[in-house]
């Protein structure tokens, strides 16, 4: 079984994995820049997801994105859960549906609703285990294609009115590989900045694009802005810190990356739709 290392570093990649794990204290949270499949076994766990206490139940697989700040904050004891780690620029040449890919992106964990699934998923995700363990190209390949099969399944089933996703649920347009590349390089590195000072302009120049076709290839991607996808991203950072620490709401601002404070609230009250104290009142952990 494995167990959450503290001394890891932020986004060093897990890999394309499944692994059985057991549930510990996170001192911090993690960060790594794949697709995160969760199954218990038995059990639950209580992750702390950008700022949101999101809760995840037995026999229920569930997903979400891991560059977003992700921390267990309280489990039940015995429980035991698959793993599985899908390195994210593999993910986007699955061209999954715009009501998958809008919400994780967002920070939503999306889980499956149909319970006569449980079973099946439990013995399909032993079976990934057991041949992930035994490396073989044609194998990991054919658990490749079962996993992309199997979140495409979950895609078609989820509702229209799914948070953060466009009432236009149908495919993302097709891209070519480059291009994937070039989005995928963007996100991680918003993943990765977003508390520092980044502009549209420094984005491009990472990935050396020109900054008009940056947001054009971001949007055409994703579905939103490059610069809205940086806001939220400080945003949900915001969150995190109102709920978990006694910071002063002008210093939670610029520890997220916003440089006024009327900005922050302007972006918060428009995500969130509450202000930073009212969401610090009803969301405080130590509440």
């Amino acid at each position: 079984m494995v167990t959450f290392d503290p001394n890891r570093r932020d986004f060093t990649p897990y890999g394309f994995t499944c692994v059985r794990w057991n549930p510990s204290p996170m001192r911090r949270p993690d960060h790594h820049n794949e697709i995160e499949l969760n199954l218990l076994e038995r059990g639950w766990v209580t992750y702390l997801l950008g700022g949101r206490k999101v809760r995840i139940d037995a026999e229920r697989l569930s997903l979400f994105w891991a560059a977003i700040p992700h921390q267990i904050i309280d489990y039940a004891k015995g429980t035991e859960y698959f793993v599985v780690t899908i390195p994210f620029a593999w993910f986007l040449q699955f061209k999954m549906p715009e009501r998958m890919l809008q919400p994780l992106l967002a920070g939503v964990v999306l889980s499956e609703t149909s319970p006569e699934r449980s079973k099946r998923d439990l013995d399909l995700f032993a079976q990934w285990e057991s041949d992930l363990r035994r490396p073989h190209e044609d194998i990991d390949r054919i658990t490749m294609l079962e996993m992309e099969a199997r979140l495409l399944r979950l895609a078609l089933n989820l509702p229209e009115q799914e948070p953060a996703a466009k009432k236009n649920s149908g495919q993302l347009p097709m891209l070519h590989d480059a291009s994937l590349n070039k989005v995928e390089q963007m996100a991680c590195l918003i993943a990765q900045h977003y508390t520092e000072p980044l502009t549209v302009e420094d984005i491009a120049q990472a990935v050396n694009l020109h900054p008009n076709y940056a947001m054009s290839l971001f949007k055409k991607a994703f579905g939103t802005t490059l610069i809205d996808y940086l806001t939220h991203h400080r945003v949900s950072h915001a969150q995190r810190l109102l709920a978990t620490t006694d910071l002063k709401i002008v210093d939670v601002a610029f520890a997220s990356g916003f440089n006024s404070i009327s900005r922050f609230n302007e972006a918060f009250r428009r995500d969130c739709e509450q202000s930073p104290r009212d969401y610090r009142r009803s969301h405080s952990i130590s509440g």
